[in-house]
Protein backbone atom coordinates (compact mmCIF):
# COMPACT_ATOMS: atom_id res chain seq x y z
CA UNK A 1 0.00 0.00 0.00
CA UNK A 2 1.37 3.39 -0.99
CA UNK A 3 2.15 5.80 1.79
CA UNK A 4 0.03 8.94 1.76
CA UNK A 5 1.96 12.02 2.84
CA UNK A 6 0.18 14.83 4.70
CA UNK A 7 2.89 17.48 4.49
CA UNK A 8 2.58 20.48 6.78
CA UNK A 9 -0.50 19.06 8.49
CA UNK A 10 -0.25 18.87 12.26
CA UNK A 11 -1.20 16.06 14.58
CA UNK A 12 -1.31 16.18 18.40
CA UNK A 13 -0.03 12.94 19.90
CA UNK A 14 -0.84 11.84 23.44
CA UNK A 15 2.77 11.29 24.46
CA UNK A 16 3.89 9.53 27.62
CA UNK A 17 7.48 8.82 26.60
CA UNK A 18 6.81 5.10 27.07
CA UNK A 19 7.61 2.45 24.50
CA UNK A 20 4.51 2.77 22.32
CA UNK A 21 4.40 6.54 21.94
CA UNK A 22 8.19 6.75 21.67
CA UNK A 23 8.11 4.78 18.43
CA UNK A 24 4.83 6.21 17.17
CA UNK A 25 6.12 9.79 17.17
CA UNK A 26 8.86 9.27 14.54
CA UNK A 27 6.64 6.79 12.69
CA UNK A 28 3.93 9.44 12.16
CA UNK A 29 6.51 11.81 10.72
CA UNK A 30 8.26 9.18 8.64
CA UNK A 31 5.13 7.48 7.26
CA UNK A 32 2.67 10.33 6.73
CA UNK A 33 4.77 13.48 6.87
CA UNK A 34 2.89 14.97 9.80
CA UNK A 35 4.30 17.72 11.97
CA UNK A 36 3.93 16.07 15.36
CA UNK A 37 3.06 18.06 18.47
CA UNK A 38 3.66 15.87 21.51
CA UNK A 39 1.38 16.39 24.51
CA UNK A 40 2.37 15.02 27.91
CA UNK A 41 0.03 15.26 30.90
CA UNK A 42 1.48 15.47 34.40
CA UNK A 43 -0.90 13.29 36.40
CA UNK A 44 1.42 12.29 39.20
CA UNK A 45 3.55 9.65 37.48
CA UNK A 46 6.64 10.39 39.52
CA UNK A 47 9.82 11.10 37.58
CA UNK A 48 8.55 9.59 34.31
CA UNK A 49 8.26 13.02 32.68
CA UNK A 50 11.84 14.01 33.46
CA UNK A 51 13.47 15.10 30.22
CA UNK A 52 10.34 14.34 28.19
CA UNK A 53 10.47 17.56 26.16
CA UNK A 54 14.06 16.90 25.14
CA UNK A 55 13.21 13.32 24.24
CA UNK A 56 10.15 14.31 22.17
CA UNK A 57 12.04 16.95 20.20
CA UNK A 58 14.96 14.59 19.66
CA UNK A 59 12.51 11.97 18.34
CA UNK A 60 11.14 14.37 15.73
CA UNK A 61 8.39 16.43 17.39
CA UNK A 62 8.09 20.05 16.28
CA UNK A 63 6.79 20.97 19.72
CA UNK A 64 6.17 19.32 23.09
CA UNK A 65 3.49 20.64 25.43
CA UNK A 66 3.55 19.51 29.07
CA UNK A 67 0.63 20.38 31.35
CA UNK A 68 0.32 19.78 35.09
CA UNK A 69 -3.23 18.43 35.38
CA UNK A 70 -3.01 16.92 38.85
CA UNK A 71 -5.42 19.34 40.54
CA UNK A 72 -8.00 19.01 37.76
CA UNK A 73 -7.54 15.23 37.77
CA UNK A 74 -8.31 15.02 41.49
CA UNK A 75 -11.12 17.53 41.79
CA UNK A 76 -13.01 17.01 38.52
CA UNK A 77 -12.42 13.31 37.90
CA UNK A 78 -11.27 11.35 40.96
CA UNK A 79 -13.58 12.95 43.52
CA UNK A 80 -16.77 12.49 41.44
CA UNK A 81 -15.78 8.86 40.85
CA UNK A 82 -15.03 8.36 44.55
CA UNK A 83 -18.37 9.86 45.57
CA UNK A 84 -20.12 7.54 43.14
CA UNK A 85 -18.39 4.51 44.67
CA UNK A 86 -17.34 3.28 41.24
CA UNK A 87 -15.31 0.05 41.24
CA UNK A 88 -15.12 -2.18 38.15
CA UNK A 89 -15.74 -5.88 38.74
CA UNK A 90 -15.20 -5.66 42.50
CA UNK A 91 -11.51 -4.86 42.32
CA UNK A 92 -10.34 -2.33 39.73
CA UNK A 93 -10.41 1.24 41.04
CA UNK A 94 -10.26 2.60 37.48
CA UNK A 95 -6.96 4.48 37.69
CA UNK A 96 -6.14 4.32 33.98
CA UNK A 97 -9.76 4.51 32.81
CA UNK A 98 -10.48 7.79 34.59
CA UNK A 99 -7.31 9.50 33.32
CA UNK A 100 -7.83 8.94 29.59
CA UNK A 101 -10.77 11.35 29.08
CA UNK A 102 -8.82 14.12 30.80
CA UNK A 103 -5.76 13.58 28.58
CA UNK A 104 -7.89 13.43 25.45
CA UNK A 105 -9.79 16.58 26.43
CA UNK A 106 -6.56 18.58 26.61
CA UNK A 107 -5.34 17.03 23.37
CA UNK A 108 -8.42 18.43 21.65
CA UNK A 109 -7.83 21.85 23.20
CA UNK A 110 -4.20 21.88 22.01
CA UNK A 111 -5.24 20.75 18.53
CA UNK A 112 -7.57 23.73 18.29
CA UNK A 113 -4.95 26.16 19.61
CA UNK A 114 -2.23 24.85 17.28
CA UNK A 115 -4.38 24.49 14.17
CA UNK A 116 -3.92 20.71 14.05
CA UNK A 117 -6.25 18.64 11.93
CA UNK A 118 -5.69 15.32 13.71
CA UNK A 119 -5.13 13.70 17.10
CA UNK A 120 -3.31 10.43 17.75
CA UNK A 121 -2.81 7.94 20.57
CA UNK A 122 -0.63 4.91 21.22
CA UNK A 123 -3.30 2.51 22.47
CA UNK A 124 -3.36 -0.92 20.86
CA UNK A 125 -6.23 -2.36 18.85
CA UNK A 126 -6.90 -4.96 21.54
CA UNK A 127 -7.25 -2.73 24.57
CA UNK A 128 -9.78 -0.46 26.24
CA UNK A 129 -7.77 2.76 25.96
CA UNK A 130 -8.38 3.10 22.23
CA UNK A 131 -12.10 3.40 23.00
CA UNK A 132 -11.57 5.88 25.83
CA UNK A 133 -9.40 8.19 23.73
CA UNK A 134 -11.48 8.03 20.60
CA UNK A 135 -14.89 8.44 22.25
CA UNK A 136 -13.59 11.58 23.95
CA UNK A 137 -12.27 12.98 20.67
CA UNK A 138 -15.63 12.28 19.05
CA UNK A 139 -17.57 13.87 21.91
CA UNK A 140 -15.49 17.06 22.06
CA UNK A 141 -14.54 17.67 18.40
CA UNK A 142 -15.92 15.23 15.83
CA UNK A 143 -14.20 17.14 13.00
CA UNK A 144 -10.72 16.03 14.10
CA UNK A 145 -9.15 13.12 12.28
CA UNK A 146 -8.22 10.25 14.59
CA UNK A 147 -4.95 8.42 13.96
CA UNK A 148 -4.45 5.12 15.76
CA UNK A 149 -1.18 3.61 14.45
CA UNK A 150 -1.68 0.19 16.06
CA UNK A 151 -4.74 -0.22 13.80
CA UNK A 152 -3.03 1.22 10.70
CA UNK A 153 -2.07 -1.37 8.02
CA UNK A 154 1.18 0.54 7.45
CA UNK A 155 2.19 0.07 11.08
CA UNK A 156 4.25 -3.12 11.00
CA UNK A 157 5.20 -3.16 14.69
CA UNK A 158 2.83 -5.91 15.78
CA UNK A 159 4.42 -6.56 19.17
CA UNK A 160 6.27 -4.79 21.94
CA UNK A 161 9.39 -6.73 20.98
CA UNK A 162 9.17 -5.29 17.46
CA UNK A 163 8.74 -1.83 18.93
CA UNK A 164 11.94 -2.29 20.97
CA UNK A 165 13.81 -3.21 17.76
CA UNK A 166 12.39 -0.15 15.97
CA UNK A 167 13.47 2.12 18.83
CA UNK A 168 17.00 0.76 18.77
CA UNK A 169 17.22 1.10 14.99
CA UNK A 170 16.10 4.74 15.15
CA UNK A 171 18.20 5.47 18.26
CA UNK A 172 15.16 6.38 20.35
CA UNK A 173 15.93 6.22 24.09
CA UNK A 174 13.60 3.81 25.94
CA UNK A 175 13.62 2.12 29.33
CA UNK A 176 12.07 -1.12 28.11
CA UNK A 177 14.01 -4.11 26.86
CA UNK A 178 12.90 -7.54 25.70
CA UNK A 179 13.51 -8.80 29.23
CA UNK A 180 11.84 -5.84 30.94
CA UNK A 181 8.70 -5.44 28.93
CA UNK A 182 5.76 -4.96 31.29
CA UNK A 183 3.19 -2.51 30.01
CA UNK A 184 2.66 -0.02 32.82
CA UNK A 185 0.50 3.04 33.33
CA UNK A 186 1.04 5.26 36.34
CA UNK A 187 -0.65 8.33 37.76
CA UNK A 188 -1.55 9.82 41.11
CA UNK A 189 -4.29 7.23 41.70
CA UNK A 190 -2.51 3.98 40.76
CA UNK A 191 -0.04 2.04 38.68
CA UNK A 192 -1.06 -0.88 36.44
CA UNK A 193 1.04 -3.81 35.23
CA UNK A 194 0.24 -6.00 32.22
CA UNK A 195 2.04 -8.28 29.79
CA UNK A 196 5.10 -10.55 29.99
CA UNK A 197 4.69 -13.35 32.57
CA UNK A 198 1.39 -11.84 33.75
CA UNK A 199 -0.27 -12.95 30.51
CA UNK A 200 -0.43 -16.44 32.02
CA UNK A 201 -3.01 -16.32 34.86
CA UNK A 202 -1.27 -19.30 36.47
CA UNK A 203 1.77 -17.15 37.28
CA UNK A 204 1.89 -15.43 40.64
CA UNK A 205 3.06 -11.80 40.38
CA UNK A 206 6.74 -11.52 41.19
CA UNK A 207 7.65 -9.51 44.27
CA UNK A 208 9.88 -7.20 42.23
CA UNK A 209 6.86 -6.26 40.09
CA UNK A 210 5.56 -3.73 42.61
CA UNK A 211 6.58 -0.11 42.23
CA UNK A 212 4.64 2.09 44.68
CA UNK A 213 3.85 -0.51 47.34
CA UNK A 214 5.76 -3.16 49.25
CA UNK A 215 5.16 -6.89 48.80
CA UNK A 216 3.01 -7.99 51.74
CA UNK A 217 5.81 -10.33 52.89
CA UNK A 218 8.04 -7.30 53.42
CA UNK A 219 5.60 -4.99 55.20
CA UNK A 220 6.04 -3.85 58.84
CA UNK A 221 4.89 -6.02 61.72
CA UNK A 222 3.27 -3.04 63.39
CA UNK A 223 0.15 -1.32 61.95
CA UNK A 224 -0.36 2.36 61.23
CA UNK A 225 -3.61 4.24 61.82
CA UNK A 226 -4.89 7.09 59.72
CA UNK A 227 -7.91 9.40 60.05
CA UNK A 228 -9.61 10.77 56.92
CA UNK A 229 -12.14 13.61 57.20
CA UNK A 230 -14.88 14.17 54.60
CA UNK A 231 -17.20 17.05 53.75
CA UNK A 232 -20.21 16.08 51.61
CA UNK A 233 -18.38 13.05 50.27
CA UNK A 234 -15.10 14.82 49.45
CA UNK A 235 -12.00 13.98 51.52
CA UNK A 236 -10.67 17.22 53.01
CA UNK A 237 -8.62 16.34 56.08
CA UNK A 238 -5.87 13.96 57.09
CA UNK A 239 -5.47 13.25 60.80
CA UNK A 240 -7.58 16.31 61.61
CA UNK A 241 -5.67 18.76 59.42
CA UNK A 242 -6.97 20.26 56.18
CA UNK A 243 -5.03 19.16 53.12
CA UNK A 244 -5.23 19.53 49.33
CA UNK A 245 -6.50 16.59 47.30
CA UNK A 246 -3.19 16.07 45.52
CA UNK A 247 -1.17 16.09 48.74
CA UNK A 248 -3.70 13.83 50.46
CA UNK A 249 -3.42 11.12 47.82
CA UNK A 250 0.38 11.41 47.71
CA UNK A 251 0.66 10.94 51.47
CA UNK A 252 -1.82 8.06 51.55
CA UNK A 253 0.04 6.39 48.68
CA UNK A 254 3.23 6.45 50.71
CA UNK A 255 1.60 5.24 53.91
CA UNK A 256 -0.60 2.63 52.24
CA UNK A 257 2.25 1.49 50.01
CA UNK A 258 4.41 0.92 53.06
CA UNK A 259 1.87 -1.66 54.28
CA UNK A 260 1.13 -3.25 50.88
CA UNK A 261 -2.41 -1.85 50.83
CA UNK A 262 -4.31 -1.75 47.53
CA UNK A 263 -2.72 -4.55 45.50
CA UNK A 264 -5.21 -6.23 43.16
CA UNK A 265 -4.55 -9.17 40.83
CA UNK A 266 -7.49 -9.40 38.44
CA UNK A 267 -8.86 -11.25 35.45
CA UNK A 268 -11.18 -8.63 34.00
CA UNK A 269 -13.59 -8.40 31.09
CA UNK A 270 -12.35 -5.85 28.57
CA UNK A 271 -14.85 -3.78 26.66
CA UNK A 272 -13.54 -5.14 23.34
CA UNK A 273 -14.55 -8.68 24.24
CA UNK A 274 -11.65 -10.66 25.67
CA UNK A 275 -10.52 -11.29 29.21
CA UNK A 276 -7.24 -9.79 30.35
CA UNK A 277 -5.07 -10.04 33.44
CA UNK A 278 -3.80 -6.96 35.22
CA UNK A 279 -2.07 -6.27 38.52
CA UNK A 280 -2.89 -2.92 40.10
CA UNK A 281 -1.40 -0.92 42.94
CA UNK A 282 -3.81 1.66 44.37
CA UNK A 283 -2.78 2.30 47.99
CA UNK A 284 -4.19 5.80 48.53
CA UNK A 285 -7.26 5.10 46.44
CA UNK A 286 -8.01 1.95 48.43
CA UNK A 287 -7.80 3.86 51.72
CA UNK A 288 -10.12 6.61 50.46
CA UNK A 289 -12.59 4.19 48.86
CA UNK A 290 -12.79 2.17 52.08
CA UNK A 291 -13.20 5.29 54.23
CA UNK A 292 -15.91 6.72 52.00
CA UNK A 293 -17.86 3.48 51.98
CA UNK A 294 -17.71 3.24 55.78
CA UNK A 295 -18.90 6.83 56.22
CA UNK A 296 -21.81 6.23 53.83
CA UNK A 297 -22.86 3.19 55.88
CA UNK A 298 -23.35 5.57 58.82
CA UNK A 299 -25.02 8.46 57.02
CA UNK A 300 -27.15 7.08 54.17
CA UNK A 301 -30.61 5.63 54.69
CA UNK A 302 -31.21 2.07 53.54
CA UNK A 303 -33.15 2.77 50.32
CA UNK A 304 -30.73 5.45 49.11
CA UNK A 305 -27.72 3.30 49.94
CA UNK A 306 -29.05 0.24 48.12
CA UNK A 307 -30.04 2.21 45.04
CA UNK A 308 -26.70 4.01 45.02
CA UNK A 309 -24.94 0.64 44.95
CA UNK A 310 -26.72 -0.06 41.66
CA UNK A 311 -25.73 3.35 40.32
CA UNK A 312 -22.10 2.69 41.32
CA UNK A 313 -21.99 -0.36 39.06
CA UNK A 314 -23.28 1.63 36.10
CA UNK A 315 -20.96 4.55 36.86
CA UNK A 316 -17.98 2.18 36.90
CA UNK A 317 -19.00 0.80 33.51
CA UNK A 318 -19.28 4.30 32.04
CA UNK A 319 -15.78 5.16 33.25
CA UNK A 320 -14.32 1.84 32.10
CA UNK A 321 -16.03 2.10 28.69
CA UNK A 322 -14.73 5.63 28.05
CA UNK A 323 -18.14 7.32 28.28
CA UNK A 324 -17.09 10.06 30.68
CA UNK A 325 -18.34 12.80 28.38
CA UNK A 326 -21.86 11.45 28.14
CA UNK A 327 -25.27 12.75 29.24
CA UNK A 328 -25.81 9.70 31.44
CA UNK A 329 -22.64 10.28 33.45
CA UNK A 330 -23.64 13.90 34.03
CA UNK A 331 -27.11 12.80 35.11
CA UNK A 332 -25.70 10.21 37.51
CA UNK A 333 -23.43 12.88 39.00
CA UNK A 334 -26.52 14.92 39.82
CA UNK A 335 -28.01 11.95 41.70
CA UNK A 336 -24.75 11.17 43.47
CA UNK A 337 -24.27 14.76 44.62
CA UNK A 338 -27.67 14.70 46.33
CA UNK A 339 -26.74 11.48 48.15
CA UNK A 340 -23.55 13.10 49.46
CA UNK A 341 -25.19 16.01 51.30
CA UNK A 342 -24.90 14.23 54.66
CA UNK A 343 -21.70 12.27 53.98
CA UNK A 344 -19.64 14.39 56.34
CA UNK A 345 -17.49 13.05 59.15
CA UNK A 346 -14.26 11.18 59.80
CA UNK A 347 -13.11 7.59 59.48
CA UNK A 348 -10.20 5.96 61.28
CA UNK A 349 -8.49 3.12 59.41
CA UNK A 350 -5.94 0.49 60.31
CA UNK A 351 -3.25 -0.33 57.74
CA UNK A 352 -1.58 -3.68 58.26
CA UNK A 353 -0.23 -6.53 56.11
CA UNK A 354 -1.95 -5.52 52.90
CA UNK A 355 -5.28 -4.74 54.53
CA UNK A 356 -7.16 -1.51 55.15
CA UNK A 357 -9.80 -2.04 57.83
CA UNK A 358 -12.16 0.39 59.59
CA UNK A 359 -11.16 1.30 63.14
CA UNK A 360 -13.90 3.81 63.96
CA UNK A 361 -16.27 6.28 62.28
CA UNK A 362 -18.18 9.35 63.42
CA UNK A 363 -20.41 11.94 61.79
CA UNK A 364 -22.67 14.81 62.89
CA UNK A 365 -25.21 13.31 60.47
CA UNK A 366 -25.05 9.78 61.82
CA UNK A 367 -28.21 7.71 61.43
CA UNK A 368 -26.93 5.20 63.96
CA UNK A 369 -28.87 5.47 67.22
CA UNK A 370 -27.30 3.58 70.10
CA UNK A 371 -30.57 3.15 72.00
CA UNK A 372 -32.28 1.66 68.96
CA UNK A 373 -29.36 -0.60 68.03
CA UNK A 374 -28.88 -1.95 71.55
CA UNK A 375 -30.17 -5.43 72.42
CA UNK A 376 -31.71 -3.86 75.49
CA UNK A 377 -35.42 -3.16 75.10
CA UNK A 378 -36.52 0.38 75.96
CA UNK A 379 -39.41 2.77 75.57
CA UNK A 380 -38.15 3.88 72.16
CA UNK A 381 -38.97 0.50 70.57
CA UNK A 382 -42.15 -1.52 71.10
CA UNK A 383 -41.67 -5.25 70.28
CA UNK A 384 -45.37 -5.51 69.48
CA UNK A 385 -44.71 -3.34 66.41
CA UNK A 386 -42.28 -5.99 65.16
CA UNK A 387 -44.89 -8.71 65.58
CA UNK A 388 -47.41 -6.90 63.40
CA UNK A 389 -44.78 -5.91 60.86
CA UNK A 390 -43.57 -9.49 60.43
CA UNK A 391 -47.14 -10.78 60.00
CA UNK A 392 -47.81 -8.31 57.20
CA UNK A 393 -44.35 -8.65 55.61
CA UNK A 394 -44.62 -12.44 55.64
CA UNK A 395 -48.19 -12.63 54.37
CA UNK A 396 -47.21 -13.41 50.73
CA UNK A 397 -44.82 -16.15 51.90
CA UNK A 398 -47.50 -17.66 54.13
CA UNK A 399 -50.10 -17.57 51.33
CA UNK A 400 -47.75 -19.25 48.88
CA UNK A 401 -46.90 -21.97 51.41
CA UNK A 402 -50.58 -22.68 51.95
CA UNK A 403 -51.21 -23.06 48.22
CA UNK A 404 -48.20 -25.31 47.75
CA UNK A 405 -49.27 -27.50 50.66
CA UNK A 406 -52.73 -27.87 49.15
CA UNK A 407 -51.26 -28.95 45.81
CA UNK A 408 -49.17 -31.64 47.47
Amino acid sequence: MAKSKSKHKKVVLAYSGGLDTSVILPWLKETYGYEVIAFAAELGQGDELAGIKRKALKSGAVKCVVKDLRKEFVEDYLWPMLKAGAVYENGYLLGTSIARPLIAKHQVQIARAEGATAVAHGATGKGNDQVRFELTYMALDPALKIIAPWKDPNFKLTSREAAVDYAKKHKIPIEQSKKKIYSRDRNLWHISHEGADLEDPANEPKENLFVISSPVSKTPNKPDYVDVGFNEGVPMKLNGKKISGVSLIERLNRLGGKHGVGQADMIENRLVGMKSRGVYETPGGTILTTAHRVLESLTLDRETMHYKQQVALKYAELVYYGLWFSPLREALDAFVNVTQRNVTGSVRLKLFKGRCTPAGVKSPNSLYKKDLASFKMGTEYDPADATGFIRLFGLPVKAAATVNKTKK
